[in-house]
């Protein structure tokens, strides 16, 4: 029986490269995302050249309906699972009061409410034959109270816990839980720019993505809990679990308040250019 793996959020940079990765190892895929043209233009590439069976559902993983139309698709088609990759996900990075309150729902919906739903769907067409993998995208904001990202980090801790506590709560079913908490990743123009505002820190804690994606996949296969990419990212992760919550949270505000004057003036420059 071939493996085939679920990955949420497939059309954007670090879902095209779990599709990419899952393919390349042989596995079918079904993918899910907003954008139907992307994912029809992904699935013929990935058969083309893996010359595996890929399938895609565009959905709104933020509205409850488009959810549902989505697992009833999958009933209808009675195909089972032997892995889920739960990449979709909202970032924002500024201030809590410049963000608007449907764009906080919009974050909610996505990072958690669908990401435990789609979960919760998946573990029911687990494949009774092998191993059932679960990995999650958090990130290493997860470990931190974050101004200038506070809902998004507060997303991610919350995966980053429900994963561990879903981890022992499947021990007896077949099937294991790994969640990944990646710094920085170049998938987009946008997380770039944050990067390279974010000076020389943005970049030593920045990881390929290709290797990321590999090294993540072999661990879940492994059966390992957690995915921190990079020494200096594990070394922070370390040093951060030994300083008061309170003072982390003022040592992170005064670093991303740096990034954010560099990224408005940033701003200003192309305005002022344009």
């Amino acid at each position: 029986m071939s493996n085939r793996f679920f990955i949420s959020g497939a059309a954007g940079g670090l879902g095209k490269a779990f599709a990419v990765e899952c393919a390349r190892r042989g596995w079918d895929l079904f993918l899910t995302d907003l954008n139907r043209s992307s994912l029809e233009t992904l699935s013929s590439g990935l058969r083309r050249s893996f010359l595996v069976d890929v399938d895609y559902f565009p959905a709104d993983l933020t509205d409850d309906r488009s959810r549902e139309q989505l697992f009833s698709h999958l009933d209808s088609l009675g195909i089972f699972f032997s892995g889920l990759v739960n990449v979709a996900g909202l970032n924002f990075e500024g201030s809590f009061l410049e963000i608007s309150r449907l764009s906080l729902r919009t974050i909610l919906r996505l990072n958690i409410e669908s990401t435990l739903e789609v979960t919760h769907f998946l573990l029911s067409r687990a494949s009774p034959l092998v191993p059932f993998r679960v990995v999650t995208v958090a990130s290493l904001a997860a470990f931190y109270p974050m101004p200038f990202k506070a809902t998004y980090a507060a997303s991610k801790t919350f995966l980053f816990n429900f994963s561990l506590a879903l981890k022992e709560e499947l021990r007896d079913r077949n099937a294991t839980v790994t969640v990944l908490c990646p710094a920085g990743l170049p998938t987009t123009s946008a997380s770039i720019h944050s990067i390279d505002t974010q000076g020389v820190m943005g970049h030593i804690t920045t990881e390929n993505i290709g290797g990321v994606v590999s090294r993540t996949l072999d661990r879940a296969l492994q059966g390992r809990p957690l995915v921190i990419p990079g020494f200096v990212n594990q070394l922070l992760m370390s040093v951060g679990s030994l300083l008061p919550a309170a003072l982390l949270a003022r040592l992170i505000h005064r670093r991303w308040s740096r990034a954010q004057r560099r990224k408005q003036a940033a701003q200003k420059e192309a305005q002022f250019i344009t």
